[in-house]
């Protein structure tokens, strides 16, 4: 890294972790797992209320010395993993309250997930001398874990209890009201309820406070309010994967298990997940669902109208969502898989084909039905079970539809008449165009992207940091660019020569790798781009986005976007909306007249893979479709794990019912950068 470019800061809340890759995320493949770097949660996680109950406990007392030890041989009881995973969930939120950094309340609460998840009685591990591998652990987090498991107590956490109750982390979801204050507000009036915080505004209470006026008073009942408007919590894919990957772990250890599906809408890719849906592959049901109630990572067996049986459950996880579990038997997973896929819509739809052909459809397979519609019974019964989906779709006169594509909005027409779609896959891609270094707001220096970059088999990456005006995240101005441009050539200069060698990284593109310079340049708020023409025809590609100004009215927004789809050097509009899933909403903008523009000038739209914005969203991409637009699908990686976004961003992909030739940065590299080329030429 250069000394003139300084370690960038953030520009916005960092990115949520990708799932792991041993579970299959996508129907559209998987890349490799990438490099071990993550950020910390992002300001759309929430963790759920704590326990309401205040329990004051002296930390000093008796003293840590003489206190009972069962490595002493004195009795103390064993805390179970799901006593420990509580402990370190409160003490993320407490540290919160206490306004600590991110990374370390986040580090606390991905300790407790792994020990929630983990099939090792981990103080019992502990106690012999034997501590198990778990994701987060440190020396210091170690060293807590290991006075839990020998004295049932730990200092720090008792400490911090003394000092704040966990539950006041319920206030925290209350837009406008940070830790400091809601700290604040338990000291002067033993708040720790929403309902104790609506009656105290209402009394006018508040305003006893130091620091609280009406005018705050005001915004915090407005912010109850929206708290309440709000539709019910909901997951992003990337915290839904990390669930189902260690579910996928726990149950497919049991034995007579062959596979764990997951289901439901994250199958399906939608962009938020509810409850979450688990398919299991087995001829030992009984023994599955045994495995799972016995799990700590289990808060109570039974749920919103869940179901219980030795075929199924339905069970609340420990600070996590409403987990669905169906087992299917060996060989016979076919109408399992379809049923509890989804959605409700197409399979409505699938009912009425069966129908129509004499048959009643339902998880458990096929029935033959009379002339009158009903179940033949007796010698007359008859069921079909498929091992496969494809043979499910196949018995009723159809192709296979993929999972993305069941919302019944016209794949079923389409499948009819053998027009489905030949969807993306993520092995498409030949590049990636929107990734940021350590020169404005990401995580590594340039040189340790592009290897990265080259090992995932890329042919190409486009580097994008940010314009000078963003000055939140340390944009460039143009000496800078120039700095940047001349180490990219030397890293393309070194890529080159080591190919030429037959020195390349496992992994690496058969064609080469170059890294393209690019810029994700700012639309200025009166309207002009952030660089001069001049310089932004020296680089290879221009991403142009907007982030400043977003309460503009419709026409000054749209006035910016054209300004940016007309000129002869943007080549990519990125995450057009602008939008944050639950936290910040959509642009206001004339979309027919944007597809349109995107569409004559040949300006490329973006798919943002960040699981927190997933933008254009799978409607949205539909519409550019009709339009005659095209796409990149991009990660928007500021950290190493972030390369995987990309899983998010093809399966929305997917749901717009993209092919490859709809994706430019499936393209090889010299064909993408001939496409990137002629832009000029097409708003001449």
């Amino acid at each position: 890294m250069s000394p003139s470019a300084p370690r960038g800061r953030r520009s916005a809340s960092p990115r949520p972790k990708r799932g792991a890759a041993s579970l299959k995320l996508s129907e559209a493949d998987s890349p490799p797992p990438s490099e071990a770097d993550s950020p910390p949660p992002s300001e759309a996680d929430s963790p759920a209320p704590a326990p309401t109950e205040i329990v004051i406990v002296d930390p000093d007392e008796p003293p840590y010395e003489t206190r009972p030890r069962a490595s002493r041989g004195d009795d103390v009881p064993l805390l179970a993993n799901h006593e420990l995973a509580r402990i370190f969930y409160e003490i993320g939120d407490m540290l919160e309250l206490q306004g600590e950094m991110p990374f370390k309340t986040a580090a606390y609460r991905r300790v407790a997930d792994s020990i929630a998840h983990s099939p090792t009685d981990v103080a019992s591990a502990y106690r012999r001398g034997a501590p198990p591998a778990l994701s987060g652990v440190g020396k210091a987090i170690a060293d807590k874990l290991a006075e839990l498991a020998d004295t049932g107590r730990l200092r720090f956490y008792e400490r911090l209890r003394r000092d704040v109750p966990p539950s006041l982390v319920t206030l925290l979801a209350v837009p406008g009201l940070g830790p400091r204050t809601a700290g604040d507000l338990w000291r002067a009036l033993g708040i720790t309820s929403l309902d104790g915080l609506e009656s105290a505004a209402r009394s006018g209470d508040l305003r006893s406070v130091r620091g609280i006026s009406e005018r705050t008073e005001k915004k915090i009942l407005d912010g109850l309010e929206q708290l309440r408007k709000r539709p019910p919590r909901r997951m992003r894919l990337g915290q839904a994967a990390e669930i189902l990957e260690r579910l996928a772990i726990l149950l497919g250890g049991v034995p007579g298990v062959r596979d764990v599906v997951p289901a439901g809408s994250y199958r399906r890719r939608r962009e938020t997940v509810g409850d979450l849906d688990l398919l299991v592959e087995t001829d030992r049901g009984r023994e599955v669902i045994e495995a799972l109630h016995a799990s700590a990572a289990v808060e109570r067996v039974g749920g919103h109208g869940g179901r219980l049986g030795q075929l199924r459950t339905t069970v609340q996880l420990l600070r996590g969502p409403q987990l669905d579990v169906m087992t299917m038997p060996v060989g016979a997973t076919g109408t399992y898989l379809v049923h509890f896929t989804g959605s409700a819509e197409h399979n409505v739809r699938l009912r009425e084909l069966a129908r129509d052909r004499g048959w009643s459809l339902s998880e458990h397979g096929f029935t033959r039905l009379d002339e009158d519609g009903e179940t033949l019974a007796g010698e007359g019964a008859e069921r079909r079970t498929f091992a496969t989906e494809e043979e499910v779709y196949d018995f009723l006169g159809l192709p296979f539809i993929a999972p993305e594509l069941r919302e019944d909005r016209g794949e079923i027409e389409a499948a009819r008449v053998g027009r489905l779609p030949q969807l993306v896959y993520v092995s498409d891609l030949q590049g990636d165009c929107h990734t940021h270094s350590e020169w404005s707001d990401g995580s590594k220096p340039i040189d340790v992207w592009a290897d990265a970059a080259r090992r995932r088999g890329y042919a190409y990456q486009v580097l994008t940091d940010h314009s000078h005006s963003l000055t939140i995240a340390n944009g460039l101005d143009p000496g800078r660019v120039e700095q940047q441009r001349r180490i990219i050539g030397e890293l393309n200069e070194r890529f080159a020569r080591e190919e030429a060698e037959g020195a390349v990284p496992d992994g690496a593109h058969p064609d080469g790798f170059r890294l393209l310079h690019g810029c994700e340049m700012e639309i200025r708020t009166d309207g002009r781009l952030d660089y001069d023409d001049a310089l932004l025809a020296r680089f290879d590609v221009v991403v142009a986005s907007l982030h400043v100004g977003r309460r503009q009215p419709r026409k000054q927004l749209m006035d910016r976007y054209l300004t940016a789809l007309r000129s002869p050097h943007v080549d990519i509009i990125a995450h057009p909306s602008g939008r944050k899933i639950g936290i910040r909403d959509d642009l206001d903008l004339d979309w027919d007249a944007f597809f349109r523009t995107a569409a004559e000038t040949g300006t490329l739209l973006e798919i943002n893979g960040s699981d927190e914005r997933l933008d254009l969203d799978d409607r949205r991409i539909r519409a550019a479709l009709e339009a005659g637009c095209r796409f990149t699908v991009d990660s928007d990686a500021h950290y190493m794990s972030e390369w995987d976004n990309v899983i998010w961003g093809i399966g929305l992909a997917r749901r717009g019912w993209l092919e490859k030739r709809h994706v430019a940065n499936t393209l090889p590299r010299d064909e993408f950068l001939a496409l990137i080329a002629d832009k000029p030429h097409r708003v001449a």
